[in-house]
């Protein structure tokens, strides 16, 4: 280690000792009041120490106020460096500003809000190649695109050469116009994985909801099958119930809605009554002399009244 490094750690007596000088210009940055007591000091250099003030200002927990001192060489004079507001270790501090492109996430966009796509976004693609001439394997060859022009110039009033624009319908992109396909940018395959793995993730398989599901969404009624690449792992849920219920779901997805995990049992038939409410059974009035209910008596007046 030199001799000036060694220097440089120890601080300038003089610088050390102007702490006043230093409490001065904190109280003319700050407010009356806001400068506390003296927490320190640090040595920048050859002759030149920070002093460190507490600061007493709400809002402003943990902040010091630095002000740093100089002397020159073989000086005797302490003079003021600058004077600023600085964190300290445990300070409140506001999180790391990141941009907005960074820090939106889904859900984020409400109505009349826009947020434009980069110009290089790596999940878009040019929705068509060879605007100006037809690709190699396209339909529309040189030879039809040039007889489509040679009816253009039939129809059109004058040649082509003399109209405002020429006509160009045999390229890809007239025809893409004509179909109503022509868009300017599609996703691209790393646009087709990111939004896979996010619908995976949400409603896919290792969710607690198809782990806990009687059967996946590929056997259901419900789903509702899509076009492209993605319809080979994908579809949309139709079912209102379902928590999934017009969500791009996974075909290894599924939930308790599942079209064929219950079906509803045939109400059973009733038995049959214990007692025919149809039918009609008489109730005589005395009982018969034979029903054993009453014992057989020659004396008829003692028989009329019957059994007591």
């Amino acid at each position: 280690m030199s001799a000036a490094t060694t220097r440089s750690r120890t601080p300038d007596r003089l610088c050390a000792e102007a702490v006043d000088l230093a409490r001065t210009a904190a109280e003319e940055a700050a407010a009356p009041g806001i400068v506390g007591e003296h927490v320190g000091l640090v040595s920048e250099g050859d002759r030149v120490v920070t002093h460190y003030f507490e600061c007493k200002e709400f809002g402003y927990r943990g902040w010091r106020w630095a002000v740093t001192v100089a002397r020159a060489s073989r000086a005797k004079v302490v003079t003021l460096d600058e004077t600023v507001l600085l964190p300290g270790p445990e300070s409140l501090l506001a999180p790391e500003w990141v941009p907005w492109s960074e820090r939106l996430r889904p859900g984020d966009m409400g109505p009349g809000d826009l947020l434009p796509t980069d110009a290089e976004d790596l999940r878009l693609e040019p929705g068509f190649s060879g605007e100006d001439e037809p690709a190699p394997n396209s339909a529309v060859s040189q030879d039809m695109a040039e007889l489509v022009e040679a009816e253009d110039a039939e129809v059109t009033v004058g040649t082509p050469a003399h109209l405002p624009v020429a006509p160009r319908r045999g390229s890809i992109a007239a025809v893409a116009e004509e179909l109503g396909l022509r868009r300017a940018r599609v996703l691209s395959r790393y646009g087709l994985h990111v939004a896979a793995d996010r619908w995976e993730e949400s409603y896919g398989p290792k969710t607690a909801m198809a782990q806990a599901a009687p059967a996946s969404c590929v056997s259901c009624g419900f789903l509702n099958p899509i076009g492209g690449s993605l319809g080979q792992a994908f579809g949309v849920c139709a079912n209102e119930f379902s928590p999934a219920d017009g969500r791009v779901v996974s075909l290894s997805y599924g939930c308790g809605g599942h079209s064929e995990a219950a079906v509803m049992p045939t109400p059973p038939r009733p038995a049959p009554p214990v007692i025919d409410e149809t039918k009609v059974d008489p109730f005589p009035l005395r009982p018969s002399p034979d029903s054993g209910s009453v014992s057989l008596t020659p004396d008829e007046t003692t028989a009329e009244l019957g059994h007591s």
